[in-house]
């Protein structure tokens, strides 16, 4: 079987995010597994740290690829990405999912499409985006 080496990797940085939501590595943990699962992709493995005094990272390895967040509770924001690779889980789907559950205020994301050649890459903020969607 040949696999395709396409992939798109989606990063978003957001802020304006409640503390609660960014400071509990065990309820971030549990958010994006779902996320990861309503996307399609197959978890494989999951590492967490809550640190101190505030703060947490989540890695989620997929079949896919991978999901991350990197939170900063006391600034309100949070680092978030998603690559996949193939073309049946996308990213998107993850990364909405995680945006539902954050709720942050704003956010820009950069779009990139991999293992195609060059780097198609692409920037938004959140207006361009809602306009792109109408």
């Amino acid at each position: 079987m040949e696999y395709s080496t396409y992939g798109r990797h989606m990063a978003v940085d957001a802020w304006g995010i409640a503390f609660e939501h960014l400071n509990e590595a065990d309820l971030l943990l549990a958010q994006m597994v779902q996320a990861a699962e309503a996307s399609g992709a197959t978890v494989l493995s999951v590492q967490s740290k809550q640190f101190e005094p505030q703060g947490a990272t989540v890695l989620v390895l997929l079949s896919e690829s991978h999901m991350s967040i990197h939170t900063y509770p006391e600034k309100g924001f949070a680092a978030l990405d998603c690559y996949t690779c193939g073309e049946t889980v996308d990213p998107r789907v993850a990364i909405e999912a995680m945006l539902d559950f954050l709720q942050p205020s704003s956010f820009s994301e950069v779009n990139i499409t991999r293992g195609m050649g060059e780097l198609d890459v692409r920037i938004l903020n959140a207006i361009e985006r809602l306009e792109a969607q109408l």
